[in-house]
């Protein structure tokens, strides 16, 4: 399926009547995406398969975005353009529910988060908050450098 296509699929549950304004939005928040209608999807990069896969949803017009791993395997100014939009979208008021390994750019986005060791909670608070503890920083943003 080509990347049109793909976000076609989105609006599905539209009904359509908003799909030219919902597809414009997309390709504003993802204008790689708009270069990108007629390639097929498979064939792009890791970046921009998850900027699809992110548009794809945005066409339904969803009150909440579930998101597992959005940074996996991509780089970092893919990672950081992609945060950047969820920040963008929560600013509009989605709520977005993401479950993600790279802690800075998580808790950068955070009002409330969990970090988990072994499948249990550790600790709870802002991501703000989080960001400033000295045992977070240490163990997950790379010695604190960050």
């Amino acid at each position: 399926m080509t990347v049109f296509e793909n976000l076609q699929m989105g609006a599905a549950l539209t009904g359509g009547d908003t799909f030219d304004a919902d597809l414009e939005r997309v390709c504003t928040l993802f204008p790689r995406l708009k270069e990108r209608l007629t390639q097929r999807g498979g064939t792009l990069s890791g970046g921009e398969q998850q900027m699809l896969a992110i548009g794809r949803a945005l066409m339904s017009r969803p009150k909440l975005l579930m998101l597992d791993e959005p940074s996996l395997g991509l780089a970092p100014l893919i990672v950081k353009q992609i945060f950047s939009t969820l920040a963008d979208l929560n600013a509009e008021g989605m709520t977005i529910f993401l479950v993600e390994q790279n802690a800075f750019h998580a808790l950068k986005l955070a009002h409330r988060a969990y970090v988990m060791v072994n499948g249990a909670i550790t600790m709870t608070g802002s991501g703000r908050e989080l960001l400033a503890k000295p045992e977070i920083r240490q163990a997950y943003l790379e010695g604190g450098r960050h």
